[in-house]
């Protein structure tokens, strides 16, 4: 089985995450989605409209999504990818380059972003920030 493995916050789920989530779901058999805790966001200087448990109930109801896991933090991701046997990592390609360290544990994968479309822009857009 070929497992795959994608990081984010998944705030004000949009299209553009539906699409990035699909195509991840398509690298492989087994897609997992590590959603960025509300206290890791907080050190990240973000804050999420919806809370942890908000989006984890989102994406756990998508099809093609087969297991959403917690991030905590910055380095969890080389004990992920060992830990749930993965043979691929995928981050929208604003992150280029990044996990590039990844590469040694398993493939990386930069995915287009579905332009025009962003949780910022969204905010943004509706007067929040």
């Amino acid at each position: 089985m070929k497992k795959v493995i994608t990081y984010g916050t998944f705030d004000v789920f949009h299209y553009g995450h539906f699409y990035l989530l699909e195509r991840a779901a398509k690298l492989g058999d087994h897609l997992t989605v590590a959603v960025s805790t509300d206290e890791f966001n907080l050190q990240k200087g973000k804050r999420a409209m919806l809370n942890w448990g908000a989006r984890c109930h989102i994406l756990q109801n998508i099809s093609f999504v087969d297991e959403v896991i917690p991030e905590e933090n910055w380095s969890q991701k080389v004990n992920d990818v060992n830990k749930f046997n993965i043979n691929v990592f995928v981050i929208g390609d604003d992150w280029k380059g990044k996990f590039d360290f990844l590469k040694q544990y398993c493939e990386v994968t930069y995915l287009n972003r579905t332009k025009n479309i962003s949780s910022t822009l969204i905010r943004r857009e509706a007067g929040a920030n």
